[in-house]
């Protein structure tokens, strides 16, 4: 029997817990709230991953880059795609909710949310370099972890054969975590089962009813990006077709719709980018970690540009042109800072608010639905992440065209083994 449910082709899997979770929540919510432990099981086993599977996968892509050159190119490309995409994903969440009637139907609940201390830009830049380096892997500060690995990475390269033990020292780290990852995600059908179930129990759907035209806006405005965006940057940049692409990265987007994480669903993403459109390990396990921390389209660019004009509806605060303009730089700047764990939008969104001077209390009639709106959000992140690494490393020759047009054609499955070290070598 347990050899029945390995055949089961992966994504399948997934999707089964997904909606048997989905369904238990409708039918017994009681049963469903009870489910929360099978999927916090799930996401402890991924959080066990994040912080060392950051700091070796970049020590470990650096490391093995021909030339520091080469990486500040790289470098280049994908944060400045990063920020095309943020911008543009900030002028659809004001198209969107411009165009959509947000005017609520229910009273607010006003004093329940307090103001936050927001810290100016010089405290932002300082928080990224930590003054302890095991503390920020204890504490999982991602930023922090990449800091201080981009700076380990340069100078093993810098001392070249002086460092060879320490580089071999990471490229076999990284193995190993790839190894652990492999173990850990074959739980993902039972956490997705689990945090479905729960959060369908928990939250119902009578209390989506007054909130319904936001949730759908928020959901309009992602699927939009997703599609259009997204779909026409690998169309046109990596010449491939985006219904194909789509279908490739099915089962990532359903783990990142589930735990609500960017850097939860990090292992399932370099796996999918990897294993199914071919983008070599050496820059994948550069590019995902660093978008999971800045490409955050859904949650910094569409939420609080929508968010904004919800609460602005709310209050009866009219919006003007320049309103709009700060709302968008804001929302791209957010989407940069925004950390990739479920939940962090929800503070970032002051930025946003405070910046056109609309009241932070506004928050709290939108935070008892922000786990079903951080799904879509977290989902239109990863997906991101995934389409600028493919359109980077196809303008980089590093692409590996066999794994991808195996990808594409839907041959390469999620029950291969995961051939992070060495993808050139994996059977297709």
């Amino acid at each position: 029997m347990i050899q029945a449910w390995f055949n089961i082709p992966f994504w399948q899997r997934v999707l089964g817990g997904f909606i048997l979770g989905a369904l238990l929540g409708v039918v017994a919510s009681d049963v469903a709230v009870a489910m929360q432990p099978l999927g916090q099981l799930f996401i402890r086993a991924i959080q066990m991953l994040v912080a060392p599977l950051i700091l070796f996968a970049i020590v470990s892509s650096i490391t093995s880059m021909q030339s520091q050159s080469n990486l500040g190119r790289l470098a280049a490309k994908t944060v400045g795609l990063f920020l095309i995409t943020a911008m543009i994903a900030s002028a659809i969440g004001l198209t969107v909710g411009t165009l959509v009637d947000l005017t609520p139907n229910v009273e607010l609940t006003a004093g329940a949310v307090t103001e936050r201390d927001i810290p100016p830009v010089s405290q932002v830049i300082l928080s990224v370099i930590p003054t302890n380096p095991f503390a920020a892997l204890a504490d999982g500060n991602v930023l922090q972890i990449i800091f201080f690995a981009v700076f380990v990475a340069i100078a093993i390269n810098a001392l070249k054969e002086k460092a060879a033990p320490v580089r071999s020292f990471f490229q076999s780290g990284a193995e190993v975590m790839y190894q652990i990852t492999r173990y850990v995600l074959e739980l993902t059908p039972i956490g997705v089962f689990g945090l479905m179930a729960w959060v369908v129990g928990t939250h119902g759907i009578e209390m989506l009813l007054p909130l319904g035209k936001f949730i759908g806006a928020i959901y309009l405005a992602c699927l939009i990006h997703i599609i259009f965006v997204y779909g026409s940057l690998v169309r046109f940049g990596a010449k491939v077709k985006p219904w194909q692409f789509f279908r490739a990265i099915f089962p990532t987007q359903i783990i990142a719709y589930s735990t609500s994480s960017s850097f939860g669903t990090l292992p399932s993403t370099l796996k999918t980018t990897t294993e199914r459109l071919g983008v070599k390990k050496e820059y994948a396990s550069f590019s995902l970690p660093l978008g999971a921390t800045i490409n955050m389209d859904g949650c910094g660019g569409i939420y609080p540009a929508i968010a904004a004009i919800f609460i602005a509806h709310l209050y009866g605060i009219p919006l003007g042109v320049t309103e709009y303009a700060i709302i968008m730089v804001t929302a791209t700047l957010a989407s940069i800072g925004t950390a990739g764990v479920p939940g962090s939008a929800m503070v970032m969104l002051t930025v946003t608010l405070s910046a056109v001077g609309l009241p932070l209390e506004g928050i709290a009639f939108i935070a008892a639905v922000d786990r079903i709106i951080d799904m879509m959000r977290t989902t239109t992140n990863v997906t991101g992440d995934m389409a600028v690494s493919l359109v980077v490393a196809k303008s980089e020759n590093m692409v590996n065209e066999d794994v991808l047009a195996a990808g594409m054609r839907n041959e390469s499955t999620s029950l291969q083994p995961m051939h992070l070290g060495n993808v050139e070598s994996a059977e297709r």
